[in-house]
């Protein structure tokens, strides 16, 4: 049999974010193949993943414990899963992981281990070094992935596989084009997190001020996170008026149809969900050369490439995209195009269904 009756897909926690995003597009898939599938959430945190889950129609399991207390949280999925009897164990980031896979272990069930970070604390490196041989397969977000698991687990190749996550939906429509007169538009999505280079955007905005002949614009940026407080200071310090953190987005695709220009100035990238959403709106981006975005982003095509901390060449990059707003709309064109074609309802099933074939060969 290729596909499994039915799987386990066990999750960190319900928080809002670009991997929470991916849950209904990959059980979505599970489901469209046959099989039963439930959701198991290690803890709830923020809960903002779940009325995306809700509405998907997924049974969710949530257990009401915290992020520490590892040893309740093994009880509870072994308790869960016992009763519930899965034929596979789907696991998604570090800590669902190692405990999934002592579940797996214990009732006998294989498990596939998703890898979505392009960095993981040393601590984390180390633990799935010496568990990774109780995974029976690890499935990345993207080829970058892929790559940096391989070699900071030291896995042969046919125990790691590339499965994008973005399933482009064609029948989403495009934002409004930017119209001369208009204010333009920059927005940006993720987690108010270091990784994310929001205060890299900051110092390039301060260098911004010195440009001259700019046409007005703003910069939105919509998340919630640690470093709110910090983000915030730092704009009063540099006395920024054209940006703002709006706050948690509940709708990706309603924040993105405001604008006309995408940035993401992050230190370090996966597949970056949010930035492939963008392009699918049909917005232009700006973006550092990190992760998937390497290859999403062709220079001048479908956006801009600057090198990681570097505001700088931000600003440079920003002024440059700014003096010429007419060409927004032409290059948000061939970013929604790009991301239609290579990442395609078609294509995610193609990679979906190759999984498992490769999983029959192995189970």
């Amino acid at each position: 049999m290729l596909y499994p009756k039915k799987i386990a897909y066990v999750i960190n926690s319900l928080e809002g974010g670009g991997t929470g995003a991916m849950v209904p597009a990959i059980t979505g898939f599970f489901r469209a193949r046959g099989c039963d599938v439930g959701v198991f959430v290690l803890t709830p945190r923020d809960r903002r993943a779940e009325p995306a889950l809700l509405a998907a129609g997924l049974d969710i399991h949530i257990r009401e414990g915290g992020e520490s207390d590892h040893l309740q949280a093994y009880l509870w999925l072994r308790r869960k899963l016992a009763a519930w009897q899965p034929t596979q164990i789907w696991t998604s980031l570090t800590r669902s992981t190692l405990i999934g896979q002592q579940v797996g272990r214990g009732l006998r069930v294989p498990v596939i281990s998703w890898q979505h970070n392009a960095f993981l604390k040393p601590g984390n490196i180390h633990l799935l070094r010496a568990a990774k041989s109780f995974s029976k397969l690890w499935v990345c977000d993207s080829e970058c992935v892929a790559e940096i698991t391989r070699e900071r687990l030291n896995l042969p190749a046919n125990k790691v596989m590339s499965w994008p996550v973005f399933q482009a939906l064609p029948d989403i429509q495009p934002a409004e084009p930017w119209k001369p007169g208009e204010v333009i538009r920059a927005g940006s999505l993720g987690r108010l997190h270091i990784a994310k280079g929001y205060d890299i955007l900051c110092t390039a905005l301060k260098r911004l001020q010195a440009y001259t002949s700019l046409p007005a614009f703003e910069v939105t940026v919509a998340g919630e996170g640690q470093e709110r407080a910090h983000l915030e200071q730092m704009v009063k310090e540099l006395k920024l008026t054209n940006i703002r953190f709006s706050g948690f987005a509940s709708s990706s695709q309603d924040f993105l149809h405001t604008q006309h220009l995408y940035l993401q100035p992050s230190r370090r990238e996966g597949f970056c969900i949010a930035m492939h959403e963008a392009m699918q709106a049909g917005l232009p981006v700006i973006g550092s050369d990190v992760g998937e975005m390497d290859r999403s982003i062709v220079e001048n095509v479908t956006g801009w490439k600057v090198q990681p901390e570097d505001p700088v060449m931000l600003a440079d990059a920003l002024a440059a995209v700014l003096a010429q707003p007419e060409r927004l709309s032409e290059v948000g064109q061939n970013a929604r195009q790009f991301v239609l074609e290579k990442f395609s309802k078609e294509k995610f099933f193609e990679n979906g269904d190759a999984i498992f074939r490769h999983l029959a060969r192995q189970i």
